[in-house]
Order: C-alpha cells, then sequence, then structure tokens
C-alpha cells in the first residue's frame, strides 16, 4: 500500500514532463528528419536517416549572423540596464522609508500587471516622435521597461531578506556604507540578480512583436522575426523551421545553464551566511 502511495506522484511527474518535454522532443526530430519524412503518414517518430540539411538551410538564409548580433545586442542590454536600475530601486524601497513609498510598490504591480500589447501605440507616438525607429535602442528601452517593474518587485524581497546587522557590523568594522554593500550585501543578492537576469532575458529574446513593427528595415531584425520568414507565400519550411528553432534556442539554454549553477551557488552562500 505504502509503494502505490509512493507510485502515483512519481508517475504524475512523468506524464507531466512528458506532457511538456514532447513539442520540445518534436522540434528536435523535424530538425534532423529528411524532407520526404518530415508530414508522412503514419508520422515518422523516431528518426532512422538523420540529415543536417536543414541546419544548413537555416544557417545560409540572409542576415542569419546579423538577427544573432541583434538579438544578443538588445537582450543583453536590457537585461544589463533592468539589472542595475532595479537593483538601485529594490534597495531603496527595501532599506528606506520615504513618503509615497507604497503608492511607488503598488504602481510598480500595476504596471507589470498591464497587458504588454496594451502599450504598442504609446511606444510607437513617442518613438516616431523622437525618430526611434526602425533603431535597435528602440527595441531596448522597450525591453527595459518591461523587464523593470518585475526585477524591482522580485529584488526588493531578496534585498529585504538580507539582515540589517550584517551591514551594521560591516560598519563597525570599518567598512564606508558602500564598501559593507559591496562586500556583505550584493554577494547575497546573487541568487535574486540570476532569477531576474533569467526572466529578462528569456522575455527580451523571444519578443516578436515589438521587433517585428518598430523596424522596417529587415538588418535590424531579431531572431523571432527571422524564423518567421520561413513561412513563405509558396509554403512552409518545416526542416528549415525546426533547424532554426534549435538555433534559437540554444542560448537560452546555454545562458540558463551558466547562471544556473552561480544561482544554486548563491543559494547555498546565503544558507551559510545567513
Amino acid at each position: 500500500m505504502r509503494l502505490v502511495r509512493r507510485a502515483w506522484p512519481n508517475a504524475l511527474a512523468v506524464v507531466v514532463i512528458l506532457f511538456f518535454a514532447f513539442p520540445a522532443y518534436w522540434m528536435l526530430r523535424t530538425a534532423f528528419l529528411p524532407t520526404l519524412d518530415i508530414q508522412s503518414d503514419p508520422p515518422v517518430v523516431f528518426p532512422t536517416h538523420p540529415t543536417l540539411d536543414h541546419f544548413g538551410t537555416a544557417l545560409s538564409r540572409p542576415f542569419f549572423w546579423t538577427y544573432v548580433r541583434n538579438s544578443l545586442l538588445v537582450t543583453l542590454s536590457a537585461v544589463a540596464l533592468s539589472t542595475a536600475v532595479a537593483l538601485l530601486a529594490s534597495v531603496a524601497v527595501a532599506r528606506f522609508r520615504f513618503r509615497g513609498r507604497k503608492a511607488y510598490l503598488v504602481l510598480i504591480l500595476a504596471v507589470q500587471l498591464a497587458p504588454f500589447e496594451a502599450l504598442f501605440i504609446p511606444y510607437f507616438l513617442v518613438f516616431r516622435q523622437f525618430d526611434l525607429l526602425n533603431r535597435l535602442p528602440a527595441l531596448v528601452m522597450v525591453y527595459f521597461v518591461s523587464i523593470l517593474p518585475f526585477t524591482i518587485w522580485t529584488l526588493r524581497g531578496f534585498v529585504a531578506a538580507v539582515p540589517v546587522e550584517l551591514e551594521e557590523a560591516a560598519l563597525v568594522d570599518g567598512c564606508t556604507r558602500w564598501q559593507a554593500f559591496r562586500r556583505v550585501v550584493l554577494p547575497l543578492l546573487g541568487p535574486g540578480l540570476v532569477a531576474t537576469s533569467i526572466f529578462g532575458f528569456i522575455t527580451a529574446w523571444n519578443e516578436y512583436l515589438y521587433a517585428f513593427v518598430f523596424m522596417r528595415d529587415p538588418q535590424h531584425y531579431t531572431l523571432p522575426v527571422w524564423l518567421a520568414t520561413f513561412r513563405t507565400a509558396f509554403g512552409d519550411d518545416w526542416g528549415g523551421a525546426m533547424a532554426g528553432s534549435v538555433l534559437f534556442t540554444l542560448p537560452v539554454l546555454i545562458f540558463f545553464l551558466f547562471v544556473q549553477r552561480r544561482m544554486v551557488g548563491g543559494l547555498t552562500a546565503g544558507a551559510v551566511k545567513g
């Protein structure tokens, strides 16, 4: 009886994992499958003769590396800018008491709850007024504003969790306020910085609508817009699209694997020092 009780949660977990992993597997399967087998009936589940032709097709498309550069540039710029500003703002709302602090927090939450598409027309009018349409800094500003509220709200919790006594002890030991923050508080905020960076990176990396509408010159497109070019009036290139999707996903996986280790390490360090 005890064995049955332990088995059904594991079985449920396996079902959930398979449910979410199947689309990713089908993407990989299509990317490596020969063109004639992609839409065969019955469908080919496991590629017996995998090919890399679709990856060659995706990589040979015009401006591919330009799109990679554009995506990395706008994404990393937006994440770095939002993290730096959010860190200062979160310290302010978590450590200091000032008039309008609660209203400020409610405003941050309200902005975060606003639909992303609802700001489309205001952004367009502002960028047109300042001649920023078809310029990559416009995308950086859009992604920065989109990421910032969540980053502030999340980092605020991490800053509040760091005991003030640690800073006071550092001040007593001779540190300045900046040194106490940099040497004591900032290392303990590592997990929060990593978690918010992952969220910001994925949000900016996957965004399609603003990049498609605001960037009128094809050389300023980003990778999500590039993926849409595999669908033309002459049909859908499923193999190329899936190979492109695999290439599009790789930087996110690499970024997550890189920072995930640091997040686990930071969590452990925080537990010991706390």
